[in-house]
């Protein structure tokens, strides 16, 4: 089997790759690969960990772009290196989810592992168990130079807009109170 095969589970041809330390990410995880469908961008998902496979995830992070992968959102919880070992050896851009794990002591371990990233090595990091914005993220970064997803995203940020605006005119036509 090659090594495109073992990694892709979408069948297509993937920009995106979502990586997670343990299987017990894959719920927290599950909200990146869920948008990232929903814009019918084709992904890859696997588990990848970086202290039990190492040298899985240094294949995984070399060849990522060769495989043709434009951007990586790699979840970990605890300790949390996945994102940042894959940052130091894949030239794309990564995005860190921190996940709040068994072991985790409410997530800030995770958060502050991947946020605290030496110059030279970035990780875009988004909130705890937020795969959601990574996904978002991703879909953003591929919108730069491809007009189908930047028009996909510019359709979802007027569909917030609208739905704040709607929210707030629910709010002024009933008492406030209804509300609190």
């Amino acid at each position: 089997m090659s090594k495109r095969s073992s990694y892709n589970n979408n069948m297509g041809s993937p920009k995106v790759g979502i990586i997670m330390g343990s299987k017990s990410d894959l719920p927290t995880m599950q909200a990146a690969a869920d948008f990232l469908k929903e814009f019918e961008i084709e992904f890859e998902i696997d588990i990848v960990s970086a202290h039990r496979t190492p040298e899985k995830m240094v294949d995984y992070a070399k060849t990522a772009h060769t495989r043709g992968l434009q951007v990586i959102i790699a979840g970990a919880g605890g300790a949390a290196h996945l994102p940042g070992m894959v940052a130091s050896l894949t030239p794309l851009p990564v995005i860190g989810v921190p996940v709040k794990s068994s072991n985790s002591i409410d997530g800030w371990d995770s958060l502050l592992s991947i946020v605290q990233m030496p110059n030279g090595v970035p990780v875009a990091t988004v909130a705890v168990n937020a795969s959601q914005n990574a996904g978002i993220l991703a879909a953003q970064i591929l919108g730069a130079s491809d007009k189908n997803i930047l028009q996909k995203m510019i359709a979802f940020k007027t569909t917030l807009k609208e739905k704040v605006i709607e929210a707030s005119e629910a709010l002024k036509s009933k008492s406030p109170k209804k509300y609190l």
